[in-house]
């Protein structure tokens, strides 16, 4: 933002987010990492925090920790549930290579440590196996929700 706002950085930025918002720009209810809206608007991560809070109070959006900004009224489903369910969306099979931490982290708009955390869930239920070096595997099929 080359010219400052006499309203305040922060708050043109909240209003542009809830334009976006408004237009349904944002895919499944997820907003960028603040360092990308960070890249995007040019300006500090610190002005895009306040940015958001001014739109959380709002109750325009909600803060998950290790998964990011969602928009409030969109459903948010644990990271854990969205992989388990990848395996029947990509129709894996048993002995299937599972996708790597980084094409998850990319597919999903979610930390490392938040993927991590719900693959050593999932290693955990059995479905997953991982193998030094090799990744991981599809061990067995997540029960299909009737």
């Amino acid at each position: 933002m080359p010219v400052a706002s006499p309203r305040g950085t922060y708050m043109r930025i909240a209003e542009g987010v809830r334009k976006e918002i408004s237009e349904g720009k944002f895919k499944n209810g997820i907003l960028p990492s603040e360092a990308a809206m960070a890249d995007k608007f040019g300006v500090a991560r610190n002005t895009i925090r306040r940015a958001l809070k001014s739109l959380e109070s709002d109750k325009l959006v909600v803060s998950v920790p290790g998964a990011g900004w969602r928009i409030a009224s969109a459903p948010i489903r644990p990271l854990v549930q969205r992989l388990t369910e990848l395996i029947i969306e990509d129709s894996l099979s048993i002995g299937d290579g599972y996708p790597s931490e980084s094409q998850l982290c990319a597919r999903f708009d979610a930390s490392r440590t938040a993927v991590r955390r719900a693959l050593a869930q999932m290693e955990g239920s059995g479905l997953l196996i991982a193998v030094h070096g090799k990744g991981r595997t599809v061990r067995a099929l997540p029960a299909v929700p009737e």
